[in-house]
């Protein structure tokens, strides 16, 4: 394993910008050394990169991403992470399911809209 990773490294390895990993750094929730100006990320800096676009990726906001790290670092660590993780899929999940059908209602709303109108065209003697 290595002691370090440039910048550059980890935005061709994650496909992220410099922007966000610099974002990252600002928002505390990484913490590269530094070598002048150079940043220098170490596994566990390149271990958190990995989580945290995985956790944008599954919907959650800088702040629930962050609150999840933080438990892992204090007690009850790990077991305490991996509960509060589970709650939170929970919440995005329901979320998710409450969005689909709400979606699904608005397309069954489009569709009785535009047969209506169809309709009505039919009954105005114009084809469509």
């Amino acid at each position: 394993m290595r002691d370090y990773y440039s910048i550059t490294e980890l935005t061709r390895e994650f496909g992220i910008s410099t922007r966000t990993l610099r974002f990252y750094e600002d928002e505390g929730l990484i913490h590269p050394a530094r070598r002048g100006r150079t940043r220098l990320f170490r596994p566990s800096d390149r271990h958190l990169v990995r989580q945290i676009i995985r956790g944008r990726r599954l919907g959650f906001s800088i702040n629930e991403i962050r609150e999840i790290i933080q438990i892992y670092k204090e007690p009850p660590g790990e077991v305490g992470q991996l509960k509060l993780m589970i709650e939170r899929i929970d919440e995005k999940r329901d979320m998710l399911r409450q969005k689909r059908r709400d979606l699904e209602e608005t397309i069954e709303e489009l569709d009785n809209a535009e047969e209506a109108c169809v309709e009505r065209l039919v009954e105005l003697g114009v084809s469509t």
